[in-house]
């Protein structure tokens, strides 16, 4: 599920933010932007978020913030600076380059200037951790908020396609009348009534109708729609389960509709159908 959370607190002339963002994953990844002071941490961090956020791709930056005045030191590795420089010199000879500015390429690269670290005191850890638990918090509460939004939709599409179901319940007693009268004219009109054996035609039409019967689909797309708005309102994880639901729900819609044999309960069917694919692409938000 989609999600965003932010928190900063400023303590001691520095300035902690946290920032949570993710999107839609089948599985939790854990992306952390952890100042090098405190990678000691991550592991604190990490297990932290998979207690609390079930699945996502979820990115989170730590930042903080001194003043102008409290700007840090930094050296220079003159021996990894050396070999760089003499690799990109003897590259720059073999490709007859003018070699301009290796220097300037090599103080670029990785572990070349290294800045000094502060030693960073359980105070600064506590002042970072609480920043972080406070975002974690927001990124909830949104997430939360999001999802409320997502079942207030789900039970709008899920009641919209039993109203559907109402009318398909209407239109069905009118429906077998009208088959069985065309299949008795075309019959009278390429047979005849007088080389028609009406104990067996009576057998027959039993026979496919009974093939056309639908009253069964109808029973379980009710079963399967109540059993969906319940395990909608449960407090667990459900996102599996609602999806599953959501594909029994499916077959029972393309049965009725094939089964049918009327063009006003196929064009129910296809509004059926428009519902449901709108509750599976919202069930990809849903844990």
């Amino acid at each position: 599920m989609t999600g965003y959370g932010i928190a900063s607190k400023d303590h001691a002339n520095a300035k902690y933010t946290v920032e949570i963002k993710s999107l839609n994953s089948k599985f939790l990844e854990l992306a952390l932007k952890l100042p090098k002071a405190f990678s000691d941490k991550e592991l604190i961090l990490r297990n932290d978020c998979s207690k609390q956020i079930e699945r996502g791709k979820v990115n989170i930056a730590f930042t903080i913030e001194y003043p102008e005045n409290e700007k840090k030191t930094a050296s220079i590795d003159s021996a990894l600076l050396k070999l760089y420089y003499q690799q990109l010199k003897a590259s720059a000879e073999e490709l007859n380059d003018n070699g301009n500015n290796l220097l300037q390429l090599a103080l670029n690269f990785p572990e070349v200037i290294k800045y000094d670290e502060d030693i960073v005191s359980e105070e600064e850890w506590q002042q970072l951790y609480s920043t972080f638990s406070l975002a974690l918090a927001n990124f909830q509460t949104f997430r939360a908020d999001e999802g409320n939004v997502l079942q207030r939709d789900l039970i709008l599409r899920i009641n919209n396609i039993l109203e559907a179901l109402k009318q398909v319940e209407e239109q069905d007693p009118k429906r077998l009348p009208v088959i069985r009268e065309r299949l008795m004219q075309l019959l009278d009109e390429y047979v005849g009534k007088e080389n028609t054996d009406q104990n067996r035609l009576e057998q027959e039409l039993i026979f496919y109708i009974d093939k056309l019967d639908i009253t069964e689909e109808k029973i379980r797309l009710k079963s399967h729609c109540d059993y969906f708005l319940q395990a909608l309102k449960s407090s667990d994880a459900n996102g599996k389960k609602l999806g599953f639901i959501s594909q029994e729900i499916g077959r029972e819609i393309n049965t009725m509709g094939s089964k049918a044999n009327d063009a006003r309960i196929q064009q129910i069917v296809v509004g059926m159908k428009e519902e449901l694919e709108k509750v599976k692409e919202q069930l990809l938000n849903v844990l």
